[in-house]
This record gives C-alpha cells, sequence and structure tokens, in this order.
C-alpha cells in the first residue's frame, strides 16, 4: 500500500482538545497515512507528545492507547476540581461553567488577585499527569518531528521547542493560562500559553518537514452568527477572536508566500508545493469558553465522538485530494487583506 506523509497542525483549547483527540484517534487507523511533524499547542502540544509517545513505543496502536490514558488521566484528575456544572444543566445535559457557582467565583477572584495570591505553591495538576505517561526520552529520539509553542512573556514573541527540548515545563508552558497558573521558567525567561503568538504555529511544518500536506485540525470556530450580547457570550467570542488570531494571520502569509514563492528550488519549493488541508466541527459553536474548563468523562468522549466523526468525514470526501491537492482554499484567506 502507498503511503502519504502528513504533518499535523493542532489548535489548543483545553478540554476542547478532546475534539483533536477524537480525530487523532480515526486517523491512526489508516495505514496509508505517514506522520512526518506535528506542531501543537496548549491541549494541541499535549495530544502530540502523547501521540508521538505512544508511537515511539508501539506504532499507531501505541499512540491511540497512549492518547486514552492522557485523557483518562485529566479526566481522574478533575474528579476533585471544585468547577462543577450547576444541578440545573446537569439535568438539562448542557455543557458549561455559566451556571456554575464555584467557576463564577473563581472568575470574579481573577479580576481581583493573580494566580500568585490564589495559588501561591503554583500547583498544576497536569504536571503529574505528564510525568507519569509521558516518556521524554522518548519524545526526544521520535522520527515524528514535534513543534511546540509558547509565549514569552517578557518579549511577548512565540518560541518553538523541538523534541529534544521538550520537558514537562515546556508543555505546561504551552498550556499557561496566566490567569490561573503561574508563568514557567524556562531558560531564565517567563512563559505563558502558546495560543496568544501560534496557535499552533505553521511555519516549522513548511520548513522543517518533508511532507507537502498540512492537516490542521481546528477547535475555535472562525466565524459566528450575530453579535453577541451577553456578558457570557461576549467573553466567549473575545475568547475565540484571541486563540484564533495568530492563525489566520500565519495562514494568510503562508496564502501569500504560495502565491510568490519560486516553485524551482531552495525553499521557495516547499512553500510553492505545500497543501493545507483542515478538520473542523460546527458542533463547536455550541460550547462556549467556560466548557474549556469541563473534563467529565462523557464530555470528553462526546468531543472524542465527534472528532471521529469529523475525521471519517474528511476522509469520505477529500482521501483522494492528499498528496495532490489543498481542499483549504488558501486564496480566500487573502479576500480584504
Amino acid at each position: 500500500m502507498k503511503t502519504f506523509p502528513i504533518d499535523l497542525a493542532l489548535q489548543g483549547g483545553g478540554s476542547h482538545g478532546a475534539f483533536t483527540w477524537g480525530v487523532l484517534d480515526r486517523l491512526l487507523e489508516e495505514p496509508w497515512l505517514q506522520l512526518d511533524g506535528i506542531s501543537g499547542t496548549s491541549a494541541g502540544a499535549m495530544n502530540a507528545a502523547a501521540l508521538a509517545c505512544g508511537h515511539a513505543a508501539g506504532g499507531a496502536e501505541g499512540a491511540r492507547e497512549s492518547l486514552d490514558r492522557f485523557w483518562r488521566g485529566v479526566s481522574d484528575a478533575a474528579k476533585y476540581s471544585p468547577f462543577k456544572r450547576s444541578w440545573m444543566d446537569m439535568l438539562s445535559g448542557t455543557w458549561t461553567l455559566d451556571n456554575s457557582p464555584a467557576f463564577i467565583a473563581a472568575d470574579l477572584a481573577t479580576r481581583l488577585w493573580s494566580p500568585y495570591d490564589l495559588n501561591p505553591r503554583g500547583m498544576n495538576p497536569l504536571r503529574g499527569i505528564l510525568s507519569d505517561l509521558i516518556d521524554f526520552d522518548r519524545l526526544s529520539a521520535s522520527p515524528i518531528k514535534l513543534f511546540v509553542t509558547a509565549t514569552n512573556v517578557r518579549t511577548g514573541r512565540g518560541r518553538v521547542f523541538r523534541n529534544a527540548e521538550l520537558t514537562p515545563d515546556v508543555l505546561l508552558a504551552s498550556a499557561c493560562l496566566p490567569t490561573m497558573f503561574h508563568a514557567v521558567e524556562i531558560d531564565g525567561d517567563p512563559y505563558w500559553d502558546g495560543g496568544y503568538a501560534g496557535n499552533p504555529t505553521m511555519t516549522p511544518l513548511i520548513r522543517e518537514c518533508q511532507s507537502s500536506d498540512t492537516l490542521l485540525i481546528q477547535i475555535n470556530p472562525v466565524e459566528r452568527a450575530g453579535v453577541p450580547r451577553s456578558a457570557a457570550e461576549i467573553n466567549n467570542r473575545l475568547n475565540e477572536l484571541s486563540f484564533n488570531s495568530p492563525l489566520l494571520k500565519e495562514l494568510r502569509m503562508i496564502a501569500l508566500l504560495h502565491q510568490v514563492a519560486d516553485p524551482g528550488h531552495g525553499e521557495g519549493a516547499a512553500w510553492a508545493r505545500m497543501r493545507i488541508h483542515r478538520i473542523a466541527t460546527d458542533a463547536m459553536l455550541a460550547l462556549g469558553a467556560s466548557s474549556k474548563m469541563i473534563s467529565e468523562w462523557p464530555f470528553l468522549c462526546q468531543l472524542r465522538d465527534e472528532g471521529r466523526r469529523s475525521a471519517q468525514a474528511f476522509l469520505d470526501a477529500h482521501k483522494g485530494d492528499i498528496g495532490k491537492r489543498s481542499t483549504l482554499d488558501l486564496e480566500a484567506l487573502l479576500e480584504g487583506v
């Protein structure tokens, strides 16, 4: 069977990253897809690390098992979280924390006090999960190239960490929301969530990988109908705009380079031959920003299953396009620019 190398670009988004888990779980069932590189931010970085670690130990099936263990670990740790849905939301089956007294109190508290006041010891439940489940020596030796983005607090620039640089601190930095956690210090510099600078960073996949096909798995909705009017709706939309902005700017840059690059030789050839694809779902339109903090196992499984369905829909529509043409209209991104 002929194999096609592909790169993956995994967006961050808290527990919504379980959607990406589902997409990856389905793609790993396809033996003709060969993973070359993965760029991930925040939850996307966690998914990338879990996949690559498991893949190095046991191939595609090992990667699927590793992803399952990671998300089960996230759910188990959340059993002790004070952030619980209200009883009305539980009865109605609504996935939101907007009506949770503990979440509302914590949200108000973060406007008055920093995590250095509320969490002086800098505890992060993800640290134990990563230390238990991810073999960082294995990541360093993995043939799958990994690119993890975090934002340098001092300079405001994104830094991309590669396989040999990955540690629990790097992954925690990539997912460090500054209102909830202490900045993570790496090489003497403080870092926050990579989504502020690159969500995910696409350029290394094109410049440093052999594959010409990059599959973007996007969590945050790009477009919403209507005007948000309630405080929750406004906060939800601001969250989406903030964490989509770096990606959209980079995609526009890629579209411009694709038009003007010299296809003959050198780096220009890599930009000219690139093909971009995207998997997303309208199901995310029904979820607000607060649901990114929900890690109940049924919710994660619902997102995983939606990811598997979306991956299947992509394969049904575009399996034959891999290795031949882009299925994301890059030129449309330049309209109005």
